[in-house]
C-alpha cells in the first residue's frame, strides 16, 4: 500500500459518502479511476438504488484514459447482474489495468469480482483503509453480515443528562442548529422508531424536513405500541410518510391502525424487539434512528442492539426531570455500557456526540 493509494482511497471514501441515505438497500460506493500517468480520470459514486455504480460512473468520466490504468474502489466490483450489468466486466470492457479495493463483498450473490478480474489478467489488491470504508458503509455491512439493520440512538439533553423538566415540557433543549442535524440524519435513515409514550405525550411528525437524498421510498415511521394505545389523530398517521405500528401479537388492534399494524411476539416489558429488526430487515430496511424515548432506547442497549449513538448536549442543566436514557440492563457497575467516541463536534451552541459500543463491529450471521 503506498501514499498515492491511501490518497485516492481516501477521496473514494468520500464519495462514498454523498450516498449516505440514497441508496438503499444497496451500499454505499465510490471509485476514482486514474489514467496510465497517475493523473485522476474519473470519479463516481452510487446515488441511488437502480442507478448507475461508482465504477461505471468514473468510467464514463474516464472515457478511453481508463485504459492501462487504475480503479479505486471502496466495495469490491459486483459480479452480477441486477438492475444494473456487473461492475467487473465494467472494468474489464475498458481496459483498467489494477483494481484497488477497500472492502470484499460480503454478499454472496454480488462477491466474486475480485476473482473474475484477476482471471483476466487484472491486478487487484485487497485491504487498502478498510476501516476507514468499513466505518462509511457501516449501516449495509451490518444489514448483510448481521442480518438486521443498523441502529442508531438519537437523544438529545443537558449536560447533566435530562431530556426533560420536572414538568414534563422539553421544547426546546437544544439549539435550532441542532434540531436540522437531526432532521439530516433522519433523511439519512430508512426508518425512524418511537415508542408510545413518545408519541403520546409529544405527537411527533418523526419525518425529515430537510431536503431528501435521491431513494425510492421515504422514511418509514415505526411506532412501538405494543398495546395498539396510537390515537387516530396521532400525527404519525397523517398519510404524509408510511407508517407502521408495531403491536403485541395478543392486542386488540383498533380499526384505525389496522392498515398500519403488525403484530409481533409479546415480551416482559413490550414486544420482542429482535422480532422487530428481523420485520424491518424482510423490509429491506438497512438502517433505522431511534428518536424516542428513554424506555425504549434503554429496551434496545439491554439486548445490545445499538451499533451507534448521537447525542446532542445542551450547555444547560435541569437537576430534575426525566433522564435521557431508561433502564438499559446495568444494575452494577460492572454491567456498565462501555462506549468509545467516533466524534465530537460543535453543531451551534451544542455539541454534537457520536459513539459506538467497543463490541458493536457487526457480526456474521449464526448458522441455524
Amino acid at each position: 500500500m503506498t501514499s498515492r493509494d491511501i490518497l485516492h482511497m481516501r477521496r473514494a471514501i468520500a464519495l462514498a459518502a454523498r450516498g449516505l441515505g440514497g441508496t438503499s438497500p444497496n451500499p454505499v460506493v465510490g471509485c476514482v479511476i486514474l489514467d496510465p500517468s497517475g493523473e485522476v480520470a474519473g470519479e463516481g459514486f452510487h446515488a441511488y438504488a437502480g442507478g448507475p455504480h461508482a465504477e461505471v460512473v468514473a468510467l464514463r468520466e474516464a472515457g478511453e484514459r481508463a485504459r492501462g490504468g487504475t480503479a479505486y474502489v471502496t466495495l469490491e466490483p459486483c459480479n452480477h447482474t441486477g438492475r444494473t450489468g456487473p461492475c467487473s466486466a465494467a472494468l474489464l470492457e475498458a481496459g483498467v489495468a489494477r483494481v484497488v479495493v477497500a472492502v470484499s463483498d460480503p454478499n454472496p450473490k454480488a462477491a466474486g469480482g475480485a476473482a473474475v478480474l484477476r482471471e483476466h489478467g487484472v491486478v487487484v489488491d485487497e485491504g487498502v483503509l478498510t476501516a476507514e470504508a468499513e466505518e462509511v458503509n457501516a449501516a449495509w455491512l451490518t444489514y448483510v453480515r448481521a442480518g438486521r439493520p443498523y441502529v442508531t440512538w438519537k437523544f438529545a439533553a443537558t449536560v447533566d443528562g435530562r431530556s426533560a423538566a420536572e414538568d414534563g415540557t422539553s421544547q426546546w433543549i437544544t439549539s435550532p442548529e441542532a434540531r436540522a442535524d437531526v432532521h439530516r440524519l433522519r433523511a439519512e435513515s430508512d426508518a425512524v422508531i418511537a415508542g408510545i409514550g413518545t408519541v403520546l405525550a409529544d405527537d411527533p411528525r418523526l419525518t425529515a424536513r430537510v431536503p431528501a437524498p435521491l431513494r425510492e421510498a421515504p422514511v418509514l415511521r415505526v411506532v412501538v405500541d405494543s398495546g395498539a394505545r396510537t390515537p387516530a389523530a396521532a400525527r404519525v398517521l397523517d398519510g404524509e410518510a408510511p407508517t407502521l405500528v408495531a403491536v403485541a401479537e395478543d392486542a386488540a388492534v383498533p380499526a384505525h391502525l389496522s392498515p398500519h399494524a403488525v403484530r409481533l411476539p409479546r415480551v416482559p416489558g413490550g414486544i420482542d424487539l429482535r422480532a422487530l429488526l428481523a420485520e424491518l430487515h424482510g423490509r429491506q430496511v438497512v438502517s433505522v434512528l431511534i428518536e424516542g424515548g428513554p424506555v425504549l432506547a434503554g429496551a434496545f442497549l439491554r439486548e445490545g442492539l445499538v451499533d451507534r449513538v448521537v447525542g446532542y448536549l445542551a450547555p444547560a442543566l435541569l437537576g430534575a426531570g426525566a433522564a435521557a436514557l431508561g433502564p438499559a440492563g446495568a444494575s452494577t457497575i460492572t454491567e456498565i455500557h462501555r462506549l468509545e467516541f467516533a466524534g465530537v463536534t460543535p453543531v451551534g451552541p451544542d455539541l454534537r456526540l457520536v459513539l459506538r459500543p467497543k463490541s458493536s463491529a457487526p457480526q456474521s450471521p449464526k448458522e441455524s
